[in-house]
């Protein structure tokens, strides 16, 4: 039988999701290859986002830009804290409109190209 969580339940432990990103300084968005290597890393607003009925959207408004800094097809992401520490992994990552849990405009990366992150959203299960 699958767990079920109460709906106020999931809202904590999405608030605690977003306090563990902004402890410190404002937490990284990394987008990575299926091989994981780092295709591009994102500052994130402080607070990152916010939560609403279980789910965690992040604040790419305006949208977020950066600089790659490898080559290659983006498909997973993490968010990590300043410091680099793991806070969420195993993200998805589309193009924009593809529905993954990180999009971004273009997952076809290459090395010194813009990336711009467009949606980013986390749902407790």
């Amino acid at each position: 039988m699958a767990v079920t969580y109460t709906s106020a339940l999931k809202q904590t432990r999405m608030e605690a999701v977003i306090a563990a990103i902004d402890a410190g300084t404002a937490g990284k968005l990394v987008i990575m290859t299926g091989a994981s290597a780092v295709l591009a890393t994102f500052t994130l607003a402080d607070p990152c986002g916010a939560a609403s009925g279980g789910v965690l959207t992040f604040d790419f408004d305006p949208d977020l830009s950066t600089t790659a800094t490898g080559t290659g097809t983006a498909a997973l992401a993490k968010i990590v804290t300043s410091a680099d520490a793991d806070v969420v992994t195993g993200l998805t990552v589309t193009a924009t409109g593809g529905g993954g849990d990180i999009e971004i405009d273009n997952v076809s990366i290459t090395s010194g190209q813009t990336v711009t992150a467009t949606t980013g959203t986390i749902t407790h299960g």
